[in-house]
């Protein structure tokens, strides 16, 4: 068992890498969200065990990066890194914006159904007409398309997604 890990840990952690390697860049420039988020999460976790292995295996070089500065450098500078994007830097309640559409999302979604419904070019009767047909229960003119959301039992991005919908 063992020489059989000690063969494969470094040709997993090489073929793992890439796909993570790929997916990722195809997730940062949004392309084939479908095909490469679930992709990307699992075998990234899958990763995890060849990495394992390859760590056991070369303990003892491995190791010997501690006793050397580049390593603690390497560490500080990812866990920097890491922070950066971990702390939420918007001012509203502490909670980052995101990205643009995000946002945008967001503040939609603080609305009520009456006020968005001209937004999208039909009627707050109509809005919340489309939303109880398609299993928002909670749907009301004057809730907030969040508290809809919420009260039905569903998350927001399902909500917007039934907004943007076009009618079939």
């Amino acid at each position: 068992m063992t020489n059989l890990i000690k063969r494969y840990a470094t040709p997993f952690i090489t073929g793992l890498f890439l796909v993570s390697l790929i997916s990722g860049i195809a997730l940062f420039f949004h392309v084939g969200q479908g095909w490469f988020h679930g992709m990307h999460e699992w075998l990234s976790m899958v990763l995890i065990a060849p990495f394992a292995f390859h760590l056991w295996k070369n303990w003892k070089a491995f190791s010997s990066y501690f006793r050397r500065a580049p390593m603690a450098i390497a560490l500080v500078i990812s866990l920097a890194a890491a922070l950066y994007y971990a702390v939420p830097s918007g001012a509203e309640g502490g909670r980052a914006g995101g990205p643009p559409h995000f946002a945008f999302a967001s503040a939609i979604l603080k609305n009520p159904a009456s006020q968005v419904a001209p937004l999208l070019g039909t009627t707050p009767e109509a809005l919340v007409q489309k939303l109880t047909s398609a299993g928002f229960a909670a749907a009301a003119s004057e809730a907030t398309l969040s508290d809809i959301a919420v009260r039905s039992g569903k998350d927001e991005a399902a909500l917007l997604q039934i907004l943007v919908a076009k009618p079939q």
